[in-house]
This record gives C-alpha cells, sequence and structure tokens, in this order.
C-alpha cells in the first residue's frame, strides 16, 4: 500500500511539474502572449463583424453574432490545446531540453496529460477573455444564457481535445521538419467539417460523415444551445454523450500513437533533430 501511495505521490509531484514549468514559460514571453492575445481579439473582430453586414433585424442579429462568436472562441480554444500539445516536441527541441525531458522519471501519460491540463486551463482563461471582450464591443444580449452548460460541455471536450492533440504531437517527433505544419493542418481539417462558423448540415454527405467523428462538433452545437437558449444538461445530453465515447477512446490511443512515434524517433536518431 505505500509502494502504490509512494509511486501516485512521485506521479502527482511529475504532473504539477509540468503545469508548473508551463506556466513559467508562459510568464518569461509575456510580452508575445500578450500580442497573441490582441491578434485573436483581431481575428475574432473580423469574423464576427460579418453579422453587421448581413443586414439583419437587431433581434437575428444578434443571434447571428452570438453563433459566431462561439464558433470563433471554441476555435481559438481548440487551437490554443492543439498549439501546446503539438508543440510539445519542438518546443523541448528550442529550449534544447528534449533528451532531458524524455529521460526524466515521468511517465508519458503525466508528461502528456500534464501538458493537456495546462491547455485547458490556459485555453479557457483565454477564451474567456476573448468572448467577454469582444461581446462588451458589440453589446451583445444574451437573456438565456447557461454558463454552467457551456463550461460542461468545455470540460468534457476538452478530454477529446486532448487525446487528438497527443496524436498530433507525435508528428513533430517523426518528421522534425514538417511534422509542426501538419499538426495544424488536422487543426484546420476540423474547423471545416466541425461547423464553427455554419451549420454542418450544409456540408455535403460525405463531411457531413466526418463531422460525426470530431468533438468539435458537438461542443459547439451543445454550447451554442447553453448560450443562446439557456439549455440545461440534461437537453444536450445528445451532445455530452458522444464527446464522453470519443474522450474515452481519444486518450488511451493518442497516449499509444505517441509511444509509438517516440519508439521510432528514438531508433532513427529523430529525437534531437532541428532539420
Amino acid at each position: 500500500m505505500r509502494a502504490i501511495t509512494a509511486a501516485a505521490r512521485h506521479e502527482l509531484i511529475g504532473l504539477s511539474g509540468v503545469v508548473e514549468r508551463n506556466w513559467y514559460l508562459v510568464k518569461r514571453y509575456a510580452w508575445w502572449e500578450l500580442a497573441f492575445f490582441v491578434w485573436t481579439i483581431a481575428n475574432t473582430l473580423s469574423i464576427v463583424f460579418i453579422s453587421k453586414a448581413a443586414h439583419l433585424s437587431p433581434a437575428a442579429e444578434n443571434r447571428l453574432t452570438t453563433i459566431l462568436l462561439i464558433g470563433a472562441v471554441i476555435w481559438a480554444y481548440l487551437g490554443i490545446i492543439f498549439e501546446i500539445l503539438t508543440e510539445t516536441v519542438a518546443w523541448e527541441r528550442w529550449e534544447g531540453t528534449i533528451e532531458y525531458t524524455f529521460m526524466a522519471p515521468l511517465s508519458r501519460p503525466v508528461h502528456l496529460i500534464g501538458m493537456g491540463l495546462f491547455a485547458i486551463a490556459y485555453g479557457i482563461v483565454r477564451a474567456s477573455l476573448v468572448f467577454g471582450v469582444v461581446a462588451a464591443f458589440f453589446s451583445l444580449h444574451m437573456p438565456h444564457v447557461n454558463f454552467g452548460t457551456a463550461l460542461l460541455l468545455i470540460g468534457v471536450a476538452s478530454v477529446s481535445f486532448i487525446g487528438i492533440g497527443m496524436m498530433t504531437a507525435v508528428l513533430p517527433l517523426i518528421s522534425p521538419e514538417k511534422g509542426t505544419q501538419l499538426g495544424f493542418m488536422g487543426q484546420g481539417i476540423m474547423l471545416v467539417v466541425s461547423g464553427v462558423y455554419y451549420p454542418v448540415s450544409v456540408l455535403p454527405g460525405w463531411m457531413q460523415a466526418i463531422s460525426r467523428i470530431s468533438p468539435a462538433t458537438y461542443a459547439l452545437r451543445g454550447i451554442r444551445h447553453a448560450i443562446l437558449d439557456g439549455a440545461s444538461p440534461a437537453a444536450v445530453w445528445g451532445d455530452i454523450w458522444p464527446l464522453i465515447v470519443i474522450g474515452v477512446v481519444a486518450i488511451p490511443l493518442g497516449l499509444a500513437v505517441f509511444r509509438r512515434g517516440e519508439r521510432y524517433a528514438k531508433k532513427h536518431g529523430k529525437l534531437k533533430r532541428s532539420g
């Protein structure tokens, strides 16, 4: 029993260490983080202003603005998770610590889950700030909003996002030259099929089929119901349970894919290569 307790304590210390290390990196590049935040605001505004150009009634314009804002904010949140996880290897190479990290007495699941937990915390803070700033900019009226349900959906969806992020994180390992770019290509594919800025129903049938395995599809639909219509968790259960299923599959699959990629990189001498 003591051995199990000691092992669990060791892993928890390692988990907190991964989170803490990422926090120090954010503080070190705080001005760049601020610049990126301003860019995210500008990018979100460029999308949400589409509702102004549609010349709708005030009520319809308010609804379209909210729909576009939710899409932009969730896309930015997803982008943060993908960026932090996909660049796990790239950052280590850049800092010159990749060999030390991969030789550290820390299990790979704890390492990657720690990266994911930090990505969730950091992403939620950033997404909330973006949502608040842009909503105030447009003076949005959301009388039925249910932020509790929206946060629940984000939390459940984040598990799936982490699992997919683990899969993309392996790409820079097996391809130091173009792996990171390929990871962001995967993020772009999710953008197309998940109904970020338009309903999934407008897509061709084969793309709608792909959208059913994207966690972003269910997260966006459920969050929009929660914010626009005040939906309760029970009302959006049809979006919650697919997220749970995808998360249960994605985390173990992501860990297995990363382990395989790590073995391949070590075997072929690609661990520390920068090109």
